[in-house]
């Protein structure tokens, strides 16, 4: 073989490297779901890397962020409740429109 380089073995092990780590069948399902959506998105490569990386999420992250909202959202509900009572009490101390309306 008077054109062989030995590059090309390089490239060929890369090759099944990338097919046997699930690489290749990973992209080309991106590529392909690129392909059909119905309305291209204006930048395709925002596109490969939001699909890339929606792989399903770890149980152990899933649950902690699952904590993380409950908790967040006892806060939020505690915040908003003080926010009302503060609001309250600033009502009295404030001037109805009507008293300070005149001259």
């Amino acid at each position: 073989m008077a054109g062989y380089r030995p590059s090309e073995s390089k490239r060929e092990q890369f090759r099944r490297y990338l097919e046997k780590s699930g690489v290749l069948d990973t992209l080309t399902g991106v590529l392909v779901a690129l392909y059909e959506e119905p309305e291209k998105p204006d930048n395709a490569l925002d596109y490969i890397k939001v699909h890339l990386g929606s792989g399903s999420p770890d149980p152990a992250d899933a649950e902690a962020l699952r904590t993380e909202l409950a908790d967040l959202q006892q806060k939020f509900s505690l915040v908003m409740e003080e926010n009302k009572e503060l609001k309250s009490r600033l009502l009295q101390y404030e001037p109805s429109p009507e008293a300070g309306a005149g001259p």
